[in-house]
C-alpha cells in the first residue's frame, strides 16, 4: 500500500514539474493576489469630481460660497492626493444635467444668502455606495471649519443603494466570464486532446467559419447564464428595472459583452494544448479583469498603474453600462462609450480567435 502511494506520488510530482509553465503560474498567481486584489480593494479615492453651484438670484458670490469652493478644491489626503476636483457652475440646471450623465459624482448648491438659516443642498450620485459618503462627510467637513451651520439637505438622486446592489451587477459578468471559461475553453481544449477539431482538417470547413461556430455556441451559453444571474440577481437584490426600453438596454449589453468575453477566452484556449496551462491562465485572467473592472470597488480608488488595465478591459465596460442602466436608469446618451468599446473590443477578439486558431488546424 504505502509503495503503491510512493509510486504514485513520484509519478504525479515529476509531471508537475515537467511542465514549468504549470509552475511558474502556481507561484505567480499568490502573489499577483496579493498585489492586484490589495490595490484594487480599499484603495484611496482621490479626484472625486464635484459640481459646485450659488443659488440665483442675486448673482454675486457670497463669502460662504466662495470660502467653500476653495477649501473644498483644497481637501487633500495622507499620500497628498486631493479628495476633490471642484468644478463651479454658473446654472443650477446645467450642473444637475451633468450629474445625472455621471460626469460627476455629486452637486452642492450654496444658498445666496448669507443666514444660516438657509441650507445647503448636496445632491449624490447614489449609484456608488461609497463615494457618496466620502463628498458628504467633506462637505459637512468644510462647513464646520468655515463656522458655517446651515444645514445640509442630502439628496441621493437614485434613492438608497445597497452595496448588495452595487455588488450585483459586477456578478452578471462574472457568471458571463465563468460561463465562457469552463463552457468554452476547456471544452475547446478536450476536443482538441481528442483529436476532433484536426478531422476538420479533411472537411470543406473553413478556419473562420470554426471559429464563428464556437464563439456563436460559447456566446448562446454565456448570454444564458448571464440573463439567469441578472434575474436572479433582481430578485435577490430587489432591482426594479423602470422601463422596456432598460431591460432591453441591458439584454443588449449582456449578449456584447458575452462576445466579446467569449472571443477572448476562445482566442487564449487556442494558444494552449493542455488544460492545466490554460486553467492557470484564465484564472490568472480572471483575476485582473474582474478586480479592475469596478465590480468590487470604484475605480476611482485604484491606483495610475492599474487605470491602463481599465481603459483596455471589456469588463469594466460592461459593469459600467450595466450599472448605468439598471442603478441609474440611463440610456444610450450614456452608455454609448460603453458599447462602442465592447464592440470593438469584441471584433478584435474575433479576429484574434481566427488568427490564433491556425495553429489547431495547421
Amino acid at each position: 500500500m504505502i509503495r503503491g502511494a510512493i509510486a504514485i506520488f513520484k509519478r504525479d510530482f515529476k509531471k508537475f514539474l515537467s511542465n514549468p509553465f504549470v509552475v511558474i503560474m502556481t507561484l505567480l498567481m499568490p502573489i499577483m493576489y496579493l498585489v492586484i486584489f490589495g490595490n484594487a480593494m480599499g484603495g484611496t479615492i482621490s479626484h472625486i469630481p464635484v459640481g459646485v453651484v450659488q443659488e440665483v438670484p442675486p448673482y454675486n458670490e457670497t463669502p460662504l460660497f466662495s470660502n467653500a469652493v476653495v477649501a473644498l478644491n483644497h481637501i487633500t489626503q495622507k499620500d497628498s492626493q486631493k479628495l476633490l476636483d471642484v468644478t463651479v457652475y454658473t446654472d443650477e440646471t446645467a450642473a444637475k444635467q451633468d450629474l445625472a450623465k455621471g460626469l460627476i459624482a455629486a452637486v452642492v448648491v450654496f444658498p445666496s444668502e448669507v443666514s444660516n438659516d438657509h441650507a445647503v443642498r448636496l445632491y449624490l450620485d447614489s449609484a456608488d455606495s461609497i463615494t457618496p459618503a466620502i463628498v458628504e462627510s467633506a462637505v459637512r467637513g468644510i462647513l464646520a471649519a468655515l463656522g458655517a451651520n446651515n444645514p445640509v439637505l442630502v439628496s441621493k438622486i437614485y434613492g438608497d443603494i445597497k452595496y448588495i446592489q452595487f455588488f450585483g451587477v459586477g456578478v452578471i459578468v462574472m457568471a458571463i466570464f465563468t460561463s465562457t471559461m469552463f463552457g468554452g475553453g476547456i471544452a475547446l481544449i478536450k476536443d482538441r486532446e481528442a483529436g476532433i477539431h484536426e478531422g476538420y482538417l479533411v472537411t470543406p470547413v473553413q478556419r473562420t467559419s470554426i471559429i464563428a461556430g464556437i464563439i456563436s455556441s460559447g456566446t448562446v451559453r454565456a448570454f444564458f447564464a448571464g440573463t439567469t444571474i441578472f434575474l436572479i440577481d433582481i430578485l435577490i437584490t430587489g432591482i426594479i428595472i423602470q422601463s422596456v426600453e432598460d431591460l432591453l438596454l441591458v439584454l443588449l449589453v449582456i449578449f456584447i459583452a458575452c462576445i466579446g468575453v467569449t472571443s477572448l477566452v476562445v482566442s487564449f484556449a487556442s494558444r494552449f494544448s493542455t488544460q492545466q496551462e490554460y486553467a492557470s491562465v484564465v484564472a490568472f485572467l480572471n483575476l485582473i479583469l474582474f478586480m479592475t473592472s469596478g465590480a468590487f470597488y470604484p475605480v476611482i480608488g485604484m491606483p495610475d498603474w492599474l487605470r491602463w488595465i481599465i481603459a483596455i478591459n471589456p469588463e469594466y465596460y460592461a459593469v459600467h453600462a450595466l450599472r448605468s442602466i439598471i442603478l441609474r436608469g440611463q440610456g444610450l446618451d450614456v452608455i454609448g462609450t460603453d458599447l462602442i468599446a465592447l464592440l470593438v473590443f469584441s471584433s478584435a477578439m474575433i479576429i484574434l480567435g481566427i488568427a490564433t486558431y491556425r495553429r489547431t488546424l495547421e
